[in-house]
């Protein structure tokens, strides 16, 4: 019998959900194609920021996970361009030594400002890269990366005029991949999970998220309205972590909440983050409220839905709205 071929596959990718999920997605779809009677077994490992949502996600999939320096990329004056356009290199150094330490025979970035220094480093050492751009409007890290990128995969073909010529010659168009985790969801483990009345079963269930780090707009909106909301139907609400230093719109909600009605409190549910539970709450969602991400639009298009989208603005290239 032939010897197992290890392939080590070094991931990256991150600052939002929307560039983790399509990763997981992937390494997910690797693994299982490997069971399928395969020679060869991966390894994956995970780099990504030492501050970013992705560390938690990633160790909670039971990946390997190594944090490194990172610098946000922005498109407006900050004083913080300076000081993060300093943590880049030293990322940079880190991401050689650890390309160094696992020789990955492939490195995947999804996105996000975290991919740029070990899809850097992965170039210094000659190892081939792929990068997946998940909207239409290719966003600044990954022009960046694109460069590196010994080969470029993309949702929408139309993206491949956001680059040059030369560039476009290594683009292939694969779609957004979605987690696995949105499928199979029962809603009744939902309505227990939620806490909610058995009462109110017969009312509509409306699932408001703003990604992983939530959206003030949409959080602040719900919270102007809950009693008027919650007469007509239930809600699970996803509000999001905001950075350190923000006032947290899941304390705001909260104070909300107490103040309702024992009857409406009871058809309202609100967390900080879904994990693997969001099976069961698309399962139970009559409507999604959320924005215009493409990993939230690629989901509900794939369970095919109800939705109402609020697209953010502005975001890199009006990415949303486009």
């Amino acid at each position: 019998m032939a010897a197992m071929r290890t392939i080590n596959i070094l991931v990256t990718g991150g600052g939002s959900s929307g560039h983790i999920s399509p990763a997981l997605a992937i390494i997910n779809t690797v693994r299982a194609l490997a069971a399928d009677g395969t020679d060869w077994q991966p390894v994956f490992r995970y780099l990504g920021g030492k501050q970013g949502i992705e560390q938690r996600i990633v160790t909670e999939a039971g990946i390997d996970f190594v944090g490194i320096e990172t610098g946000k990329l922005r498109r407006y004056f900050s004083v913080q361009n300076a000081t993060d356009m300093l943590r880049i290199p030293v990322g940079v150094g880190q991401a050689v030594a650890e390309v160094r330490r696992c020789a990955p025979d492939v490195v995947l970035s999804t996105g996000g400002y975290v991919g740029v220094p070990p899809v850097m480093a992965a170039w210094l050492l000659r190892r081939p890269i792929l990068t997946h751009e998940q909207t239409v409007q290719i966003g600044l890290a990954n022009r960046i990366t694109a460069r590196f990128a010994t080969q470029i995969a993309l949702s929408f073909a139309g993206a491949a005029r956001e680059l040059p010529a030369r560039l476009r010659a290594k683009t292939i168009v694969t779609g957004n991949p979605v987690r696995p985790a949105i499928f199979g969801g029962d809603g009744a483990e939902a309505v227990r999970l939620a806490g909610f009345a058995p009462g109110d079963d017969a009312l509509p269930t409306v699932y408001v998220t703003g990604g992983s780090q939530g959206a003030r707009i949409i959080n602040r909106a719900v919270e102007a309205a809950l009693p008027e909301l919650l007469a007509q139907c239930r809600i699970i609400h996803q509000c999001g972590q905001q950075p350190a230093g923000d006032e947290q719109d899941y304390d705001r909600l909260e104070r909300a909440a107490a103040a309702l009605a024992p009857k409406l409190r009871w058809r309202y549910f609100f967390t900080r983050f879904v994990g693997d539970e969001i099976r069961h709450v698309f399962a139970l969602a009559d409507l999604v409220v959320g924005r215009a991400g493409a990993g939230t639009i690629a989901e509900i298009c794939v369970l095919g839905k109800p939705a109402l989208y609020i697209p953010l603005v502005p975001t890199g290239g009006d990415e949303q709205t486009r």
